[in-house]
């Protein structure tokens, strides 16, 4: 028997699916879908079916199609648009073997086998040692449920159950790092991005490094950023950009916050959505883990810079 999935609230789909309430509204208005029922105080909630298909929009929207063209389709005619859009690779294969095999965890998300998943990724993470947990189990894994995400093939329930076992075996880790000498790095992201993986990595492997992070979790105001940037006389601003965020307003927030951050400080972006964005002066675009490697590398002293520890 399928399971019964709630209804979700304007709330949750703007921070499940990636499209703001007002987008929302707006499509419901001109082209009639979606088309929520309401509760019994007036308050629109969404089913299932329509969220899936929302979902869906998204990354085709992000690919470039246009929104008339897109509401106006099917559900199949969609499933055929987004079988012919390219999939965001995996870091690393699941499938190859090695550290990186880890088909069965994706396995234990598809079953909702959370004791199953903590344990196995606990093995790897004691087994190779947190950066090579990061790089070749974690991230791969991550691009991995996002996909299966996005095909519908993952309940949102299925994607929050990974991140919230992967986070605390990761912030346990962490702890358990030396503490280094290196840059302070304050970690966040802008507003309306929810997802926090991709700073726990980042921290994961920069503190590894010597790097001395600040993780101010998700969704900062770009002005508390700058204000933190100056409270806490930070060297480096990182921020991070998962695969549900619109890659064409990057440029707009990034030059808004370096133009609210002191010279000296340096502007790092990273995360699957950046991978689009041009360079820009004033600011690192990292492309992978070792891109944020090197560039913190490069702003550090070698006398500062923490030994690679596994």
């Amino acid at each position: 028997m399928k399971e019964s999935v709630p209804d979700l609230t304007i709330a949750a789909v703007e921070r499940e699916v990636g499209l703001s309430k007002d987008v929302l509204r707006v499509w419901e208005r001109r082209y009639g879908f979606p088309s929520p029922s309401r509760d019994t105080h007036g308050e629109r909630r969404y089913p299932g079916e329509q969220v899936q298909r929302l979902r869906v929009i998204k990354r085709l929207l992000d690919q470039g199609l246009r929104p008339g063209r897109l509401l106006g389709s099917s559900a199949e005619e969609l499933a055929v648009l987004a079988a012919d859009m390219p999939r965001e690779a995996p870091v690393t294969s699941l499938e190859d073997g090695g550290p990186a095999e880890a088909a069965g965890l994706l396995d234990c998300v598809r079953s909702h086998d959370a004791a199953r998943l903590h344990h196995m990724l606990q093995q790897r993470l004691t087994q190779f040692g947190l950066a090579a947990f990061v790089q070749d189990t974690i991230a791969p894994l991550a691009v991995e449920v996002g996909n299966e995400w996005a095909r519908g093939g993952l309940q949102v329930f299925d994607e929050h159950l990974f991140t919230e076992v992967a986070t605390r075996l990761l912030r346990h880790a962490i702890l358990a790092v030396p503490p280094g000498q290196g840059p302070l790095v304050l970690l966040t992201t802008v507003p309306e991005e929810a997802h926090g993986m991709g700073l726990l990595m980042a921290e994961a492997m920069l503190s590894l490094r010597g790097a001395r992070c600040i993780n101010l979790g998700t969704q900062m105001p770009l002005m508390d950023i700058a204000r933190a940037a100056d409270a806490y006389r930070v060297e480096v601003v990182a921020l991070s950009f998962s695969a549900a965020f619109t890659p064409r307003r990057i440029p707009g927030l990034l030059q808004q916050l370096r133009n609210e951050l002191g010279a000296h400080v340096r502007l790092w972006a990273a995360g699957a959505a950046v991978h689009r964005v041009a360079a820009m002066d004033g600011v690192v675009v990292l492309g992978s883990m070792e891109d944020a490697v090197a560039a913190l590398d490069a702003c550090a002293p070698a006398t500062q810079r923490g030994p690679v520890q596994a």
